[in-house]
């Protein structure tokens, strides 16, 4: 039975009647990384505030390692996380900034604060103060800030939203090393989904406040559908001709101002070549193509 770091059971949060997350049951592995993907507004950050205790669920329960945070508060002492910005000392530099932190939660080491900062690849950064970092560098700050008691499970909320490709690969490197080298199990959400296939083990697809599917890596790319491109002349007319054939819209196609996506049927894909062209579509190009995770996810989520 798979060891679960996180389990929600129908967990829901409703804001002046309105159900902004709607009965979601979460299962995050022990050691994996786990993306939870959806547009903004889908109900990540809320999930996470709540599984955080930073906000009180209206109906549904969490359990961490195993347990109702409502009998042992002592759980959250094994998490690390960022929700929003982290707020640093602008005219500090990392070691600075760490120390204070640390002296707060009183645990000051400096050993560890210099680990940290190696494990986030700060450690060239001696002297350099943190208004004058990249935005990169100071996630990975937040980083070390969060991981420096040594937790078991880092929860990240849009960790890579505005930073340039280099900075996303910098940090796609440091979650894949905490999670591989030290055992960090993560849950980090994202509305950007090729960075989430980039580093996740399981991707959870949220919208609307709900959970829709959880699903690994690995079974998502099996589920890739194969589709027939059509370029056509008169994309109205074009879609007309399936939906009187009984095709559906976003199910069976879908369609853009000059091209149909066919998902279905597709070995009959000569015999709708010749009903367009019988209707007086001009079929400028026909491929049979395989859809790629954006495709996947905004189909998915539109049959959901």
């Amino acid at each position: 039975m798979p060891d679960y770091v996180i389990e929600t059971n129908n967990l829901s949060k409703i804001y002046s009647k309105n159900k902004v997350v709607n009965s979601v049951n979460m299962h995050v592995e022990k050691g994996k990384i786990y993306g939870l993907l959806g547009k903004n507004g889908a109900g990540k950050t809320t999930t996470m505030c709540m599984l955080l205790n930073l906000t009180y669920p209206s109906s549904g329960e969490v359990y961490l390692f195993g347990e109702s945070p409502k009998n042992s508060k002592d759980v959250y002492s094994k998490i690390g996380s960022i929700i929003e910005t982290p707020g640093f000392y602008e005219n500090l530099t990392a070691y600075e900034n760490l120390k204070i932190i640390s002296k707060l939660r009183g645990e000051y080491n400096p050993v560890k604060i210099k680990l940290v900062l190696e494990m986030v690849s700060l450690e060239n950064a001696k002297s350099k103060k943190y208004k004058d970092f990249s935005l990169g560098m100071k996630q990975r700050l937040g980083i070390a800030a969060a991981i420096m008691h040594n937790p078991e499970l880092l929860i990240l909320d849009e960790p890579i939203n505005g930073l340039d490709p280099f900075g996303i690969k910098e940090i796609r490197t440091l979650l894949k090393r905490l999670s591989r080298e030290y055992g960090i199990t993560i849950l980090i959400s994202s509305h950007i989904l090729s960075e989430i296939e980039n580093i996740a083990d399981v991707i959870g697809f949220m919208d609307d406040g709900v959970l829709i599917d959880e699903i690994s890596k690995e079974d998502l790319y099996k589920r890739l559908n194969k589709f027939v491109e059509f370029e056509v002349s008169d994309i109205d007319l074009a879609v007309i001709v399936l939906k009187e054939l009984g095709l559906r819209e976003n199910r069976d196609f879908t369609f853009t101002d000059n091209e149909i996506r066919l998902y279905s049927n597709l070995e009959l894909r000569d015999k709708f070549n010749a009903l367009f062209v019988n209707s007086g579509i001009d079929v400028r190009k026909v491929n049979l193509c395989e859809e790629n995770l954006e495709d996947f996810f905004t189909r998915f989520v539109s049959n959901n």
